[in-house]
């Protein structure tokens, strides 16, 4: 299928692809023209793009995480490696976002409690 397509099935612009394209995550053939062609199975990795780069990892390590993915990594230990290290990260992350609503909840109370204080 070809770029137009592929965003139109995925939802994703044609520019986001290109870029994907330059970041090497997407490996589409091409024909004698220059014209890309993307395989079927491009949608699912389209998709798993889009979920990788909304829970805030980057171009590069989404690259690697791919990889692992597909089996292409001859180095599956450190896929899970740098998996794990990466799931740590983010729960660190959500640990500090957890705190920080707990804070402003205080916060909050706090507020209200005084604003209905005559």
């Amino acid at each position: 299928m070809k770029i137009g397509e592929l965003a139109d099935r995925t939802g994703v612009s044609v520019r986001a692809l290109r870029y994907y394209e330059e970041k090497g995550v997407l490996t589409p053939e091409r024909t004698p023209s220059g014209y890309r062609i993307f395989a079927e199975s491009d949608i699912r990795t389209v998709a798993h793009i889009q979920t990788l780069l909304a829970a805030g990892l980057g171009m590069d390590l989404i690259g690697e995480i791919l990889s692992c993915l597909s089996g292409e990594s001859l180095l599956l230990d450190d896929c899970r490696e740098r998996l794990e290290a990466e799931r740590r990260r983010i729960t660190g992350d959500i640990d500090q976002l957890a705190h920080t609503r707990s804070l402003l909840d205080g916060l909050l109370a706090t507020t209200r409690a005084l604003s209905r204080t005559p």
